[in-house]
């Protein structure tokens, strides 16, 4: 019998096995728009080119005594049309299946990924790999095949970029996304000395630049997974948006596109990064859309951070944190310049790497109590799930930003469009740009869209041209798509 190589899930992953529900599956959505009709037979030849490369893509998720492990099997995926709608779930406990899945849809390659798997910038590395893989054969003849690691990321891409980075000279013949032990693993159970030689390695060179007025921080898809009691919370209650439930649990998509350096420049004006104006803009529209909010005038925001800008991986695992922002609203200026530079006061003293280090070995401590090292998985899960939920009770929305991509040709001028959207638990913004455009795709359990009409027309109304693109939820409107 042939043993196969498994490996634990970092702390991130666990949370998301842990929160998942019906109405939020913890399944992101990443696509990219090219200008043909998307060719089946060569995007599943371009998916088994890229899944050879990406080993961590091939595992399994299987469930111990004592915790969650990843393992390695011999499944191969299959494009199919897409026909589920956005964001259904992946992972099923009693199945034994990848925990990705490649659509397309006329114009649209899709990848959809259980988050216990990887985030965003690990996806936006598959995608890329397996979108310029596709191009490359439709168009043949051109050479290399397929892109080394890092390719499908502009190197000379603006300072939003996502950077794959380089491998290590003692590692560069390891498979480039092997399922290998977690980045929180390696960086945050070590001595500060370890790390501080590590930093100053030809390794970290090859990081992004830290915060910049572009594009802030290399983002991925959120989740709060902090612990409750590690970090002070406010000492008032936030505004929490309500609504209806779509009928069968559906997530509520819909697509804002318009150009991204108009709206880098509203940004600038007000002297923040854009994920912070997105931030301010999504507050603002909440506010307006809910009529001033109430007795509970605080909103707060989780915005996830990439590490690997500070910490160098090359490990397409979860490896990010989340910063929590707030402002509350009749207790000061609470125009959008001010309420930009608020949350940016508040964003980057704690998006540092010594700031993020200290939260991170807090957690990594609590997850290493012996204690909690002998408890049963399943009561792990309810512990990971009261932590969730405490950790939800002070959110109103959560924002992510994966930046701006650019691919190697012939793909980067056959691709328009791409996209990035979560499932939600509350409402959410995620933000992608490429080919000069920026797609802002909120995403909701509610049927409710005001709050997404407000942003919009706050945009507008600052002279930015913006077009709008909705899923069907309700049993009307998918009636009437059926017309």
């Amino acid at each position: 019998m042939t043993r196969r190589a498994w490996v634990r899930l970092d702390n991130a992953s666990n949370i998301f096995l842990a929160a998942r529900t019906d109405a939020d599956p913890k399944v992101f959505r990443i696509s990219a728009e090219v200008d043909h009709v998307i060719d089946p037979q060569l995007l599943q030849e371009a998916l088994d080119a890229t899944y050879d490369r990406y080993r961590l893509y091939h595992a399994v998720l299987r469930s111990g005594v004592f915790w969650y492990y990843l393992q390695e099997s011999d499944l191969r995926p299959l494009v199919t049309a897409e026909e589920l709608h956005t964001c259904a779930p992946i992972y099923q406990a009693d199945r034994r299946r990848l925990l990705f899945r490649v659509m397309h849809h006329r114009q649209r390659i899709i990848l959809e990924l259980f988050h216990a798997l990887s985030d965003g910038t690990g996806a936006l590395w598959f995608i890329a790999d397996m979108v310029t893989a596709y191009i490359r054969l439709r168009h043949a003849g051109q050479n290399p095949p397929f892109p080394d690691i890092g390719e499908a990321i502009d190197p000379e891409a603006d300072r939003g970029r996502v950077d794959a980075g380089t491998l290590p000279d003692d590692d560069a013949a390891l498979p480039a996304h092997g399922l290998i032990a977690d980045s929180f693993t390696h960086y945050f159970r070590r001595r500060r000395r370890h790390l501080r030689s590590v930093s100053e390695s030809a390794f970290s060179r090859a990081a992004a630049p830290v915060l910049t007025g572009d594009d802030d921080v290399r983002s991925s898809p959120s989740r709060p997974w902090e612990i409750g009691w590690m970090r002070r919370r406010s000492s008032k209650k936030v505004y929490r948006v309500r609504g209806t439930r779509t009928p069968d649990n559906r997530t509520r998509a819909v697509e804002l596109t318009m150009p991204v350096k108009e709206v880098l420049a509203l940004a600038r004006a007000e002297g923040v990064g854009l994920t912070i104006y997105l931030t301010a803009l999504f507050f603002e529209s909440i506010r307006t859309s809910s009529g001033d909010l109430g007795k509970h005038r605080s909103l707060a925001a989780s915005v996830p951070v990439n590490l690997r800008q500070f910490f160098p991986s090359t490990s397409p695992r979860n490896f990010f944190a989340t910063i929590r922002v707030e402002h509350r609203y009749g207790e000061g200026a609470d125009d959008l310049g001010s309420v930009c530079r608020q949350l940016d006061s508040q964003f980057r003293p704690k998006a540092t790497p010594e700031a993020l280090e200290r939260k991170l070995r807090k957690f990594i401590r609590f997850e290493r109590m012996p204690v909690l090292r002998i408890v049963p998985r399943p009561l792990k899960d309810v512990i990971l799930k009261l932590v969730n939920w405490s950790s939800n009770r002070g959110l109103s929305i959560a924002v992510s930003n994966l930046g701006r991509v650019s691919l190697p040709e012939p793909a980067d001028s056959h691709v328009g469009r791409m996209l990035f959207h979560v499932s939600a638990a509350r409402p959410q913004l995620c933000a992608i740009s490429h080919a000069g455009l920026l797609t802002i795709s909120f995403t909701s359990p509610f049927i409710e869209t005001g709050h997404i009409k407000e942003f919009a027309r706050l945009l507008t109304a600052s002279g930015i041209e913006v077009t709008v693109a909705a899923a069907r939820v309700t049993e009307a409107e998918l009636a009437e798509g059926k017309r």
